[in-house]
């Protein structure tokens, strides 16, 4: 006989959303494995359970792995839980499921809040298809290049960011998700919660408030077709660019101009002129 381990969703503001079966599990398990002990040990104390909690997160998974699976094949029950939502997405947890599943071990989920998905009931936008995709990069030029990538997915899509960058991303967001319908969620649930609904590019999202947890919910685009043909490939640009050969003009001149004919920024255009000149000299 083992261990069970259960994959607790916790509240992701107001300590009310927890279920019960949750709150029976976490009196009954032998040890509360949490990413933050001291967020949990509030959590535990505003509904009166005493159950002892370790630490489980993204720096010491690998030392703590060992730890969890010989007391879950000791038959003592663990509860997985994060700092808020549901383990696993953008938190610590996988590692642990993985090797639950790996040696037998039962796994058990229990449902609970989402933040990605809270976000989504009340956005008002089409709830199918939707993608999760975590947290946007930390670095203005990584999220330039995310931001690329991610804007091809044509259905409803959610990120997370932070509070301190987020009129950055959306400033960034303008340029590659044009005319998609945008909302960021921050603190949900709490007292503060704030929806803030626009367009993408909207002077709006300048007037959120830089603190708390912030969801980010972008609607699908308005036409899947023309939205699936607005970004120019890498070859497209390099004809583009090759195209103007007035020797008068600068590089910078010329990557402008380039952006401008292609609807286009002019760092779009400079990155895609590094990948396509470097795809040609490879295959020379």
């Amino acid at each position: 006989m083992s261990g069970t381990l259960y994959v607790v969703a916790t509240p992701i503001g107001n300590l009310e959303d927890i279920t019960l079966r949750a709150l029976r599990i976490l009196r009954e398990v032998a040890v509360v494995a949490a990413e933050d002990t001291r967020r949990t040990a509030r959590l535990l104390g505003a509904h009166g359970i005493a159950t002892r909690t370790i630490s489980f997160h993204e720096h010491n998974t690998r030392a703590r792995l060992p730890h969890l699976l010989a007391r879950l094949a000791n038959d003592e029950s663990i509860a997985l839980v994060t700092d808020a939502g549901t383990p696993g997405i953008s938190d610590p947890g996988l590692e642990l499921v993985q090797a639950c599943i790996e040696r037998g071990f039962p796994v058990d989920p229990i449902p609970g809040a989402s933040a990605p998905l809270v976000a989504l009931m009340a956005s008002g936008l089409p709830m199918l298809p939707f993608t999760v995709f975590g947290f946007a990069p930390h670095r203005s030029k990584d999220r330039i290049r995310w931001l690329s990538s991610v804007s091809k997915t044509l259905h409803t899509f959610s990120f997370f960011d932070s509070p301190l960058r987020i009129h950055a991303t959306m400033v960034e967001a303008g340029q590659y998700l044009v005319n998609r319908q945008i909302v960021v969620a921050r603190e949900l649930t709490k007292s503060h919660q704030e929806f803030v609904r626009a367009a993408a590019g909207s002077p709006l999202f300048g007037h959120i408030t830089s603190k708390g947890e912030v969801t980010v919910i972008v609607g699908p685009a308005a036409n899947p077709e023309t939205e699936a043909r607005r970004l120019p490939t890498d070859a497209e640009v390099v004809h583009e660019f090759g195209q103007l050969t007035d020797p008068d003009l600068s590089r910078r001149e010329k990557t402008r101009l380039v952006g401008t004919q292609l609807g286009v920024s002019q760092r779009f255009v400079y990155e895609a002129l590094e990948r396509g000149f470097k795809m040609g000299r490879s295959t020379e």
